[in-house]
């Protein structure tokens, strides 16, 4: 059953991110089903280098048993991992049907953010990407917290979701205006949304993948905020 929702909340995250590709496609000026194109290609290949990513930074806990890196219904993928398998997927179909890379990665960033909200709640089935201890009974809550290896912990899963909720109504709301700026700037602010939230959520879970003493996607939030902030400022400038 755990894994049925899981795999459930990642498949209505996809659903949902293509449902608002398809119902944007035509308004930005893209041909119709080029939502659809981008699942085809982004998806598989978000899936491999997100559970490659996670292997990759807790090799300990796969080199003595290589077969567990199939087993993905385990839990154990990284988002930044599928957002960049995801990046290379929407290239390739750039390059094979002639498309702007970043027109298609406008039309991806809402859509992108509004499936990572609903597919987070696949943590909460696992039981995993929780937080740290709460002992104080009156805040032993949920949406606050959440019950999960015999204690109540954050429910930084949630928070990370709720986040990301109200990044895709801001980038929605916004997109007519971003889109004016040029190619790339309604990419560049879910950079921005995501890449902020992460950098403080991040700080507040027990299951970090690590790089030494950094937290790894926290670092990697900060360099990517720049980033986007710093191509935001240029086309803003123009």
């Amino acid at each position: 059953m755990q894994f049925n929702l899981y795999g459930l909340a990642i498949a209505l995250g996809v659903a949902a991110a293509m449902l608002y590709m398809s119902r944007q496609e035509q308004a930005q000026g893209l041909p119709r089903d080029t939502g659809i194109d981008i699942a085809l290609y982004a998806v598989p290949l978000a899936v491999v280098v997100s559970r490659l990513y996670y292997v990759a930074f807790t090799w300990d806990r796969y080199k003595g048993d290589l077969l567990g890196i199939l087993r993905i219904w385990e839990g154990g993928v990284a988002i930044y991992g599928g957002i960049i398998g995801g990046a290379l997927g929407v290239w390739w179909l750039s390059r094979r049907k002639k498309l702007p890379f970043l027109a298609l990665a406008d039309l991806v960033a809402p859509g992108l953010l509004l499936g990572q909200a609903i597919g987070r709640w696949g943590n909460f089935f696992n039981g995993e990407a929780y937080g740290r201890l709460i002992t104080d009974p009156a805040l032993q809550f949920f949406p606050l917290a959440v019950y999960a290896d015999g204690a109540w912990h954050m429910a930084t899963f949630f928070y990370e979701s709720m986040w990301n909720l109200a990044g895709v109504l801001f980038l929605h709301l916004n997109r007519k205006r971003f889109l004016a700026r040029g190619r790339g700037v309604l990419f560049a602010w879910y950079v921005i949304w995501y890449g902020l939230g992460r950098m403080v959520i991040e700080g507040l879970r027990t299951d970090s993948l690590m790089w030494g003493s950094f937290r790894v996607s926290q670092v990697l939030s900060v360099l990517l905020v720049l980033a986007a902030g710093a191509w935001v400022i240029r086309r803003y400038r123009r």
